[in-house]
């Protein structure tokens, strides 16, 4: 057999093996990707219709549906004790008020002091984000009892009240900065490390936490059913 002639032969057996090879590790590797795409809609895509039935999800949807209730009983019963709102208040109310509600934060102000007009801004702008705590203002100059009462000698001055026992208070902008020019950002910082107002948690974030949870029973209980097949 000529030379050359078995050499072209051994090279095309060698190159078929090569591409039969190739070909092999092709396949594996759609196989692979169907295999994956096939878990991924298993756990991910899950018809919802056909786990109407399941236990974890309807004991998932009930917890949130009864919790959403509780939220909106209690912000009801915050609303009628006056939260939500930035209001003023008579030496006469002051009592009743700083007593019925379990945190109060109240400002004492002079009608003609710039700084407690900026103090008044700002709060006015954290009450209806802070349902959880009340928040009201009163006259100094017509409160003369309980100025005295709380020891109160700087204007404006804010005082914390929990279970209707005076606590922290800020005097002035001393934990300010001590500028006029503060953020509401800033004082609603303040007034969160001080624990008289709690860090306002998002809709958006409480959505995405509800979810989650759907997705991870959903994942659950797909994953449960292709198990058992």
């Amino acid at each position: 057999m000529n030379p050359d002639s078995v050499k072209s032969t051994l090279q095309t057996l060698a190159y078929g093996n090569v591409m039969a090879a190739a070909a092999r590790d092709y396949q594996k590797e759609l196989l692979a990707q169907e295999k994956a795409q096939a878990s991924s809609s298993i756990n991910e895509e899950v018809d919802l219709d056909e786990l109407m039935d399941d236990p974890e999800l309807e004991k998932l949807h009930a917890d949130r549906i009864a919790a959403l209730k509780r939220e909106a009983e209690k912000r009801q019963s915050l609303t009628k004790k006056g939260h939500g709102e930035y209001r003023e208040i008579t030496e006469g109310d002051f009592l009743g008020e700083v007593t019925n509600s379990e945190k109060v934060i109240c400002h004492f102000y002079h009608r003609e002091f710039y700084r407690c007009k900026i103090m008044d801004k700002h709060l006015k702008a954290l009450a209806p984000n802070h349902l959880d705590a009340k928040f009201i203002k009163i006259d100094a100059e017509n409160s003369p009892f309980f100025v005295t009462k709380l020891g109160i000698k700087t204007l404006p001055c804010v005082i914390l009240f929990r279970k209707g026992i005076a606590g922290d208070r800020l005097v002035g902008f001393q934990d300010l900065g001590g500028k006029d020019d503060f953020s509401t950002g800033r004082l609603e910082a303040l007034l969160i490390k001080k624990g008289i107002i709690d860090e306002k948690k998002k809709e958006d974030d409480e959505e995405a936490e509800y979810d989650e949870s759907r997705r991870r029973t959903v994942r659950f209980s797909a994953s449960q059913d292709s198990d058992s097949e």
